[in-house]
Order: C-alpha cells, then sequence, then structure tokens
C-alpha cells in the first residue's frame, strides 16, 4: 500500500508542477498581450449611437462607445471611475486586469498547490515509515 501511494504522490506531483509552469507560461503571456491599463475618470454622455465615455489620459482625450455589460454595470451615472488601455484612446474596462488572465492565474495556482501537496505527502511518508 505504501508503494502504491508514493507512486500516486510522485504522479501527482510531477502533474502538478508540470502543468502549473505550463499554465503560468501560458497566463505570463496572457498578461503580457492584455497590456497595460491605467485608471480614469471618464464622463458619460448619450450620443447618436447610444452611451459614450470621455476622458482625458496620459496619451490625449479618449472616447469609447459602452457596451451592453457596462451600461448595466454603471447604469445612469454621469461619471464612472474605470480603466483605459494605455496607448489607445477608444478601450474601456471595468476591471485592471482581464478576468481571461485571472481565471488562468488561478489555474496555474490550484496545479502548483496539487504539486505542493503531492509533495508534502511523500516526505510525511518517509517520516511514517522511517
Amino acid at each position: 500500500m505504501d508503494g502504491a501511494v508514493d507512486t500516486v504522490a510522485e504522479i501527482f506531483a510531477w502533474l502538478g508542477f508540470g502543468l502549473g509552469a505550463l499554465v503560468s507560461g501560458v497566463a505570463l503571456i496572457l498578461y503580457l498581450a492584455d497590456g497595460t491599463w491605467r485608471p480614469v475618470h471618464v464622463v458619460i454622455d448619450d450620443a447618436h449611437g447610444g452611451r459614450v465615455a470621455r476622458w482625458f489620459g496620459d496619451d490625449g482625450v479618449g472616447q469609447a462607445m459602452l457596451s451592453e455589460e457596462m451600461l448595466r454595470e454603471l447604469g445612469d451615472a454621469d461619471t464612472a471611475d474605470v480603466f483605459a488601455r494605455q496607448g489607445s484612446r477608444d478601450r474601456l474596462r471595468l476591471t485592471a486586469h482581464s478576468p481571461l488572465v485571472r481565471a488562468v492565474t488561478w489555474f496555474a495556482v490550484g496545479f502548483l498547490a496539487v504539486g505542493a501537496a503531492s509533495v508534502t505527502v511523500s516526505v510525511v511518508m518517509i517520516f511514517v515509515r522511517g
């Protein structure tokens, strides 16, 4: 039975650390591709095509049409604090970090935790048998 526990723990350790490293790399690539998002204070106004947000940023004046999700979240507000992509004058979002990057990062943390727990089980089994 001890051999089976050792084998399962080692398999989970290799899978946990291997997949954790792979998914961490994917998360890093997604994070870098996502770019830098800076907090901005926008003024929301009604326009011909819907509601539009306007702001002053480091790289000039920005303007973006609000998506349905943003309209639901912001409601009838005339101003809001959101995030604009640096280097772009027409991209806004409600959060500083991408939900996709956050989800992939948590998957990586989960895999690495499985690997760490498996190594812990292996070490404990060494002392239990000794």
